[in-house]
């Protein structure tokens, strides 16, 4: 309970404070519309936190206090609130300061000129990016050949035909250009899918190049980001090899890009709710993200991701339902309370079966045991 407590009080706190200024801005109604952008947010970002645990428990005391800070700032400021206003005025061709006047206006985001409508027609290239970052995440996962199986009826092909080289760019690069044929542009699709990609390997290619240089100094540590998660997946979190420096510096820096591909759907489907820049940026910004990460905190001191060690393969099978929901939304009008049911089943799957793979392993290691000790004692 005080571990609880020490780790999401600041998100009480912030709740409490946010529903206030929600109530003086604009009454109970805004009240209840931050709390449901919250609950959204918290409930599409879960997978996203357990992902980000794995790379967090990797990184100092240091750089995991710097995710909390510095971190949240940019995840509220930067990812819901100067994001889309940037992506509004980079696919209208109108200046920020226009850009700005407009979302404060409280337009009918249906209605064509409004803040809302342009983020909505921009919505084609922001999920061809998001989409394309993730589906990379989880291709990597998917493809990789890993001690510890979820699904291995699927999982096991998988790891075997991801043995051929650049299958995970090969495979998106497929998919890019058949979600490319959903829009009714496909060149700005391609654009935003390549960036996407480009984004992904650039990210994982500079922390791995850090890691390297870095490994005198942080033994143990080899491999992209991605190679992080997957290898604490087997061995858990260490007290010594932590990463420090430009290593952690990219660490960080990927954990961000990836806030950024989970919130771009959570900021698209706000506008379904309220067009209201404020009372998106109280609800899923100060609420959402700051409960998502002190989740992935939690999730760290508790060590919980290695007492149930399905939650990685839940988290990234959701990720890759997520991605394809991006990339299909492209073309189609997608539920955002289907995104978010599909994140839960594969997290909650991957729970349950964590928990009977623990009551199995259990009941044999007593018999285990007992073995051990009557061995000696007959010699």
């Amino acid at each position: 309970m005080t571990t609880f407590l020490r780790t999401f009080s600041w998100s009480l706190i912030i709740t409490a404070a946010a529903m206030v200024a929600a109530y003086f801005y604009g009454g109970w109604a805004a009240v209840a519309l931050t709390a449901i952008l919250g609950v959204m947010e918290v409930t599409l970002s879960f997978d996203n936190a357990v992902v980000n645990a794995r790379i967090l428990e990797k990184m100092s005391e240091f750089w995991q206090k710097i995710f909390l800070t510095v971190g949240i700032v940019i995840a509220v400021f930067g990812m819901r609130l100067v994001m889309p206003l940037v992506l509004v005025a980079a696919t209208t061709g109108l200046n920020i300061p226009d850009v700005v006047t407009l979302a404060l206006e409280k337009g009918d985001p249906e209605v064509a000129g409004t803040y809302g409508h342009y983020l909505h027609e921009a919505h084609p290239q922001i999920a061809a990016f998001g989409g394309m970052f993730l589906l990379m995440l989880f291709l990597d996962f998917v493809f990789e050949d890993r001690e510890i199986k979820w699904l291995s009826w699927i999982e096991r092909p998988l790891a075997k035909i991801g043995q051929l080289e650049s299958l995970s760019f090969v495979v998106a690069l497929i998919t890019l250009v058949g979600a490319s044929a959903l829009a009714p542009r496909p060149q700005d699709v391609l654009i935003a899918g390549a960036l996407g990609l480009v984004t992904y390997l650039a990210v994982n290619a500079l922390g791995s190049f850090f890691e390297n240089s870095d490994e005198d100094d942080n033994p143990g540590i080899h491999g992209s980001s991605e190679d992080i998660v997957r290898a604490t997946a087997k061995t858990g979190p260490s007290n010594t090899a932590k990463l420090v420096g430009k290593a952690a510096f990219f660490s960080f820096l990927y954990l961000e890009v990836l806030d950024a591909s989970f919130s771009f759907d959570g900021v698209v489907g706000a506008f379904a709710i309220t067009s209201d820049p404020i009372i998106i940026a109280l609800g899923l910004g100060l609420i959402g993200a700051m409960f998502v990460r002190s989740i992935t905190i939690y999730l760290v001191r508790q060590g919980t991701l290695n007492d149930y060690v399905y939650l990685d393969h839940g988290a990234h099978w959701a990720i890759g339902a997520l991605a394809g929901i991006l990339l299909v939304s492209i073309g189609f009008k997608i539920p955002e309370v289907l995104t978010g049911l599909i994140g839960i089943a594969f997290i909650g799957a991957a729970f349950v079966t964590s928990i009977i793979r623990n009551r199995r392993e259990a009941k044999n290691t007593p018999e285990t045991a007992a073995d051990e000790v009557l061995e000696p004692a007959a010699v």
